[in-house]
C-alpha cells in the first residue's frame, strides 16, 4: 500500500488566523501549504521545531549560508514558464472541445443505428442462382 494522505483539521483564533494568512501571502503560499510544511520540519526533526519571530532569527547556518536561502529566477524563465501555462491551458480546452465532439459523433450514431445497412442483408438467399459478369 502506499502512502494516504491524511486530514488534520483544527481551530484558531480569528487574530492568529489573520496573521498566518498574511505570511501565507508574503511567502505567496496557500495556508494549506504553510501547515503542510511547517508538519513536513516537525516530522522531520522529530518534534524538535520552535517557531521564533523573525527578527529574532538568525539568518547564517553554520556553513555560513544565509536561511532561508534565497535564488534568483531569470525573467526568461518566468516567461517561459507562463507560456508553458498557457499553452497547457489551451491544450486541456481543446482536448475538452475534441471530448465533447466525440461524445456528439457517438449520440449521432446510437440516434442512425437503424440505418446501418449490413452487408449480408444485401447478398441474396442462397437459393437465389448468382450471376457471373464478365
Amino acid at each position: 500500500m502506499g502512502n494516504k494522505n491524511k486530514t488534520v483539521s483544527f481551530r484558531v483564533n480569528e487574530d492568529a488566523f489573520e496573521t498566518l494568512r498574511e505570511i501565507a501571502e508574503e511567502r505567496d503560499l496557500s495556508l494549506s501549504a504553510v501547515f503542510r510544511d511547517y508538519v513536513d520540519m516537525l516530522v522531520a526533526h522529530d518534534g524538535q521545531v520552535r517557531v521564533v519571530p523573525e527578527h529574532e532569527f538568525d539568518t547564517t547556518t553554520d556553513d555560513g549560508a544565509e536561511f532561508p536561502p534565497t535564488v534568483e529566477v531569470p525573467k526568461s524563465f518566468v516567461r517561459e514558464h507562463e507560456r508553458l501555462e498557457l499553452e497547457a491551458e489551451h491544450l486541456r480546452e481543446q482536448l475538452d472541445e475534441h471530448k465533447r465532439y466525440v461524445d456528439h459523433l457517438r449520440e449521432r450514431l446510437e440516434d442512425n443505428e437503424e440505418e446501418v445497412i449490413q452487408l449480408e442483408d444485401l447478398d441474396g438467399e442462397r437459393d437465389e442462382p448468382s450471376y457471373r459478369l464478365g
